[in-house]
C-alpha cells in the first residue's frame, strides 16, 4: 500500500486530474507555470503527450526538491491525426463528427519530478464511439461546453454514457490521468 511521505505538486488546472488524486486518497497542491505546448511534428501521439508532459516538468527545474511534481498531457488521435482542445464550436462539430462511429486513442503522458530526477510514461486506451446524431454532437456540445477537452469530450459526461460503446486500457487515462500506473510509479519513488 502507497503512504504518502512526499508532497506532491500537481501542475494542471484540469479539475478531473484534481478529481482523480482526491479519489486516490492523495494530498497535493496546485501550482501553475505557463508553458509553450508546441511539439516537433514527427513525433508520434504517445511521444507528443510524454514530450508536452516532460516540458511542463521542466517549467519547475531549479525549484523546492521537497515534494514531487506530477504534470501531464491527454493527446487524442484518430487515424493519424491529433485532436486537441477545440478552437470553437465548429471545431468541436467536426471532431465529434469524425469520432462518430468510430474507434479513436487516447494517450496521456505524465511526469514525476523529484530531486532533479524525472520519470515519465504514458498510457494508452481505444475508445469506441457509437455512431451519433448531429442532434446529439450540437446538444452535447452546447449543453457541457467541452472546449477544454482534447478530443471535444469528456468520457465522463453524458456522451461517455451513450456513445462510448466500449473501451479498451484505463477509463481514468481517458479522464485525463493512468491513475493504476501513476500509483506504481508513486511507489517506485
Amino acid at each position: 500500500m502507497y503512504k504518502q511521505t512526499l508532497p506532491i505538486v500537481l501542475a494542471s488546472k484540469s479539475p478531473r486530474r484534481q478529481e482523480l488524486l482526491r479519489a486516490m486518497g492523495l494530498e497535493f497542491s496546485i501550482v501553475l507555470k505557463e508553458v509553450d505546448e508546441s511539439y516537433p511534428e514527427e513525433l508520434s501521439p504517445a511521444d507528443i503527450a510524454v514530450y508536452i508532459s516532460d516540458k511542463k516538468a521542466r517549467a519547475f527545474a531549479g525549484t523546492d526538491d521537497d515534494h514531487i511534481v506530477l504534470t501531464a498531457d491527454t493527446i487524442v488521435a484518430f487515424e493519424g491525426e491529433i485532436l486537441g482542445k477545440p478552437s470553437d464550436r465548429a471545431d468541436a462539430v467536426r471532431m465529434l463528427s469524425q469520432l462518430s462511429g468510430s474507434r479513436h486513442e487516447v494517450y496521456t503522458g505524465v511526469t514525476l519530478a523529484y530531486k532533479g530526477m524525472t520519470t515519465s510514461f504514458y498510457d494508452l486506451t481505444e475508445v469506441y464511439f457509437s455512431g451519433l446524431t448531429s442532434e446529439q454532437i450540437e446538444y452535447y456540445i452546447d449543453t457541457f461546453k467541452p472546449f477544454d477537452k482534447a478530443g471535444a469530450y469528456g468520457i465522463q459526461d453524458w456522451i461517455g454514457m451513450i456513445a462510448v460503446e466500449k473501451i479498451t486500457g484505463s477509463y481514468t487515462n481517458v479522464m485525463g490521468l493512468p491513475t493504476e500506473r501513476l500509483y506504481r510509479a508513486l511507489m517506485a519513488i
